[in-house]
């Protein structure tokens, strides 16, 4: 290295280590820009209850159980909570639960006074959730300021855990739902306790009222609050609006319709370009049409035994492998699989999306999504998981009062004109996840089970109208409508990318070029300002910063 290269990589560490200490860990608060004016910045503004019209991005991981996950702060303490759609509340295990789970993890600490906790009823709120692993979490309601992607709320509602057997892993805290309000189990039991992602529409406090989810098998996926990731969402005219499906009430929980699960109409399934209708469980309240909810709280892909087993009828020696419903395949299957919605849209999943493993009994057959689940009393027959979440850039708004349904828009990631994946790519992507399950499949074939269909949960004597426009629950009437209109203007929705790139000029002129993500950022896990702890938890990886010197420097070598 020469000595003016020399000049230059001191000046490149002095300017990484201020930029550190500028960052301050978590978030970056950078304006964005439109595409019409020029590329996206790297984040959006700084926000808190009181500020309007903010938005933000963090990176999203992917935890050891497969679950994905964001690093937030609950009273200025971090703890990392895993994303679910397919619920709405949000929770942290706390020092007063200690089961095995909880003892695993950071726990947010009820000894520590903090100045933005609110006790709710002297803690006696009681809050219990259940999960259809047969897992829960129990313990009190109580309220404190939450950030996430540079978004803050003050005195917003969470379960505070005393008591729990849900499994948690990679020192992942709680989970943070963000599911509309009348799936919540805090609002049902607490005045003014909507969730988190109502709160920040039902207030306004968004540019949009709209979250991105951009999911991958590494640390380099995005969660937006009130913009979309174009530096995933290069052409956003290609993005695919699906109106989300409202429910009646369940029981006399109201008296009229409104929105409860995510979930859109699921037009078609295929396999190689066959295509099947689904047969929807229950035809009368969904006007015959099959309902997909998409969970990314949700490892898997689930649908109705008689969907599923059409499915399987279309790869050659497949088999039902045992009573939860798991099928096994080929391991050399080059079948492309596709689910449609609404208008017919078609989106992909190519054998590295459906393909879990082989079996370590049987290496030639693997265990493949989607698995085939028995009926269930909400309607919902296929269940969309991080398999199919993977797939697409997701974007999900959350309706306007009087003026928009709420809508789930999808982008496709993966080329439906691509060649099809040979085995060869198959094998090593197996082989670099160490994919091989630790089961030997029966030697003979099991008969499909039948199942009695529940009676239907919600009052259909309270009719829910496709497409229905409904009075409250959604994001304020604030807000104009850019999506939900037959002129669709989503190239307005704001936009912030969580990618960068730099370039560096070598002696010859030529430019190099680097594109990196925004990582993790570095902090403690589960312990409060100014507290020390022996066991506090720091979130491994490298940040930022330190992604920027390496890529400098490389160019820096380069010279």
């Amino acid at each position: 290295m020469n000595r003016s290269a020399t000049v230059v990589l001191f000046l490149v560490l002095n300017f990484a280590l201020q930029f550190k200490t500028a960052l301050a860990a978590s978030t970056y608060n950078l304006p964005s820009t439109s595409l019409q004016d020029g590329p996206a910045l790297l984040a959006g503004q700084a926000s808190n209850s009181t500020a309007l019209n903010a938005f933000g991005i963090s990176p999203v991981s992917i935890a050891s159980d497969g679950t994905y996950y964001v690093v937030l702060q609950a009273g200025q303490i971090s703890f990392r909570a895993a994303l679910d759609t397919g619920s709405a509340d949000f929770w942290l295990t706390s020092t007063e639960c200690t089961t095995s789970t909880c003892m695993a993890v950071p726990r947010y600490p009820l000894t520590y006074a903090s100045p933005t906790f609110v006790s709710i009823n002297n803690n006696e709120t009681a809050f219990t959730v259940s999960y259809a692993d047969g897992t829960g979490a129990s313990g009190f309601v109580a309220r404190e300021t939450v950030e996430v992607s540079n978004v803050t709320v003050a005195n917003q509602a969470f379960g505070v855990v005393t008591n729990s057997n849900t499994t948690l892993v990679s020192e992942v805290s709680g989970i943070l739902g963000l599911g509309f309000s009348r799936q919540s189990e805090i609002s049902a039991r607490a005045a003014n306790a909507t969730p988190f992602f109502s709160t920040l529409a039902q207030q306004g406090m968004l540019e949009y009222p709209i979250f991105g989810l951009s999911l991958t098998r590494n640390t380099t996926g995005t969660f937006t609050l009130g913009a979309i990731d174009v530096s995933v969402v290069q052409n956003v005219s290609q993005v695919v609006w699906n109106e989300v499906v409202p429910f009646s009430p369940v029981g006399a929980q109201t008296n009229t319709s409104g929105y409860f699960f995510w979930a859109i109409r699921m037009s078609s399934f295929a396999v190689n370009g066959t295509q099947y209708t689904p047969q929807p469980t229950y035809p009368g309240p969904s006007d015959n049409s099959s309902i997909a909810l998409l969970d990314v709280g949700t490892t898997g892909l689930y649908g109705p035994y008689q969907d599923v087993t059409r499915l399987y009828s279309s790869f050659p020696s497949s088999r039902l492998v045992d009573e939860s419903g798991q099928w096994a395949i080929p391991c050399d299957s080059s079948a492309i699989m596709s689910f449609s919605f609404g208008d017919g849209t078609t989106f992909i999943l190519e054998p590295t999306d459906y393909i879990i493993g082989p079996a370590e009994g049987n290496p030639d057959l693997c265990l493949s999504w989607p698995k085939a689940s028995p009926p269930s009393a909400d309607g919902i027959d296929w269940l969309l998981g991080t398999p199919f979440l993977r797939t697409v850039y997701s974007i999900w708004s959350y309706g306007i009062d009087n003026q928009e349904p709420p809508m789930i828009g999808l982008y496709p990631r993966n080329n439906a004109s691509a060649p099809v994946q040979p085995f060869s790519v198959v094998e090593s992507s197996l082989s670099s996840e160490s994919a091989t399950v630790a089961t030997t499949l029966p030697n003979f074939v099991l008969s499909t089970p039948t199942y009695t269909t529940p009676s239907y949960a919600f009052n259909t004597s309270v009719p829910a109208i496709y497409g229905e426009i409904v009075q409250s629950e959604l994001a304020t009437s604030t807000y104009s409508p850019l999506i939900g209109t037959l002129a669709v203007n989503a190239t307005a929705l704001p936009q912030v990318t969580g990618a960068y790139t730099l370039y560096v000029t070598n002696s010859n002129g030529a430019v190099v070029t680097s594109t990196s993500h925004i990582s993790q950022p570095s902090v403690t896990l589960g312990v409060p300002p100014g507290w020390s702890s022996a066991a506090s938890r720091t979130v491994p990886g490298v940040g930022l910063v330190i992604s920027m010197l390496i890529t400098l420097a490389a160019g820096i070598w380069i010279i």
